[in-house]
């Protein structure tokens, strides 16, 4: 009887594992796709977007966009000063418009080196 027990909850933990796992980016572009530099920031703090609470969005040919793929404290603190809730920043990404929102397959957040790199 303790056997059995024992391998039911085994068998619940590993369920459990497995529906825990997310869609994950790649850690590199893929040279075969397109790279977007975009505008990046809470859709609602900054992008005017509707929702509850504080989600990363794009902004993308001048139409903002919620992320799936990556989320807002994937990036650091959303409410530092810097923060995706407080300033629009700029990031590379890959991915596409699925119904309303854009599935990245890649997102950089870029620091003010690479910004200035792009410009150059």
């Amino acid at each position: 009887m303790k056997q059995l027990l024992l391998a039911s909850l085994f068998t619940l933990a590993g369920f459990a594992a497995v529906a825990q796992q997310k869609e994950t980016r790649t850690a590199k572009p893929d040279p075969a796709k397109k790279l977007y530099t975009v505008e990046a920031a809470c859709g609602q703090c900054q992008l005017g977007l509707k929702g509850k609470g504080c989600s990363l969005a794009i902004r993308m040919d001048g139409k903002a966009y919620f992320v799936d793929g990556t989320n807002i404290d994937d990036h650091g603190d959303a409410h530092a000063d810097d923060g995706f809730c407080n300033k629009i920043r700029k990031a590379n990404v890959q991915g596409e418009v699925v119904d309303g929102r854009f599935k990245a397959s890649y997102f950089e957040l870029l620091t003010g080196e690479q910004k200035k790199q792009k410009t150059n």
